[in-house]
């Protein structure tokens, strides 16, 4: 079993996967019990907060963007189940916006995908960097990722809402659908 996993002597570590992913879940799954670990699975957060009624884990891994909730709403959840619960928010969405709101509300950590269960657990383990000072990169940011992040921050202040989003935004809902349907731009 990895060495980063707590245990006590006659308990293994719980973790819970939430992923719309199926393939992606069976797969992490298994690692996790090779690893030893009591795993469950759910395909949406609100599966995820079914399972709570049944099961505290010590570890969570939550997909962001899923079809239905997204799995930020499920970190309250985790929290009220377990308040040591080291959650870690996975996503192929990554943008500044949603790693601040994941952390914000409980978070251990945020880490972007594809990733593999080593990978997982050692962010799981980690705290995240804030750096006290911020450099000031020599390339700056791109136009089009600041967009990108732009659009993160007002579709979470709206809580997904793409038809609030678009109006604050005064774009039409179509465009935003299609600046949403595409990978994240590179900084």
């Amino acid at each position: 079993m990895n060495d980063s996993v707590p245990t006590a002597s006659n308990h293994h570590p719980k973790i819970l996967l939430v992923d719309d992913d199926q393939t992606f879940c069976q797969v992490l799954a298994r690692a996790f019990r090779r690893r030893d670990l009591d795993v469950r699975v759910a395909h949406s957060a609100e599966q995820g907060e079914d399972i709570l009624n049944q099961f505290q884990p010590d570890l969570a891994v939550i997909d962001l963007k899923m079809s239905g909730a997204s799995g930020l709403t499920l970190i309250p959840h985790l929290l009220n189940s377990n308040p040591k619960v080291r959650i870690l928010v996975l996503t192929g969405y990554a943008s500044i916006a949603t790693a601040v709101e994941a952390i914000r509300l409980g978070a251990t950590n945020y880490l972007c995908k594809p990733a593999d269960a080593e990978q997982i657990l050692a962010a799981l383990f980690s705290q995240p960097e804030i750096p006290h000072e911020v450099p000031v990169p020599e390339k700056p940011i791109s136009l089009e990722r600041l967009e990108y992040e732009h659009i993160q921050r007002i579709l979470l202040e709206n809580e997904g809402n793409i038809s609030e989003t678009a109006r604050q935004l005064n774009m039409h809902r179509r465009t935003l659908q299609r600046k949403l349907g595409k990978n994240p731009v590179k900084a």
